[in-house]
């Protein structure tokens, strides 16, 4: 099975999603900036094992409309899942093929959610 890329720049939610994430049967790569991101998804190793990427959408440097818009040039089909704070952010991301979803995001449906956008039979919510 393809692992998932999570990027967030809060260590703890990275930890905490790669534990769900785990206990759920999947493994994971985690990236604590977009630009660490990117360039590991750009890898030949990044794109051999990632199925999937949960990001945030508020970071520095580089948020996560502007990730998203990033790697659509180069991985245009890839699932991207967005967990935010901010419902309102949800139409930042109109026409860029990715699920959002707000905090919280319950283990449950995390792991529902990547194993669904693994499985590539996840319902796109296009926002």
């Amino acid at each position: 099975m393809k692992q998932v890329l999570l990027l967030d720049d809060n260590p703890a939610q990275l930890a905490i999603r790669e534990l769900v994430l785990r206990k759920g049967g999947m493994e994971s790569h985690v990236a604590t900036n977009a630009a660490s991101a990117l360039a590991f998804l750009r890898s030949e190793p990044g794109q051999q094992k990632i199925g999937a990427v949960v990001t945030d959408h508020l970071m520095p440097g580089m948020d996560g409309v502007q990730f998203v818009r990033e790697l659509r040039t180069f991985s245009p089909q890839i699932p991207v899942i967005v967990i935010s704070g901010l419902a309102e952010a949800e139409e930042e991301y109109a026409g860029m093929n990715v699920m959002f979803r707000t905090k919280p995001c319950e283990p449950e449906d995390l792991i529902t959610l990547v194993k669904s956008a693994l499985d590539g039979a996840g319902s796109r919510k296009s926002a």
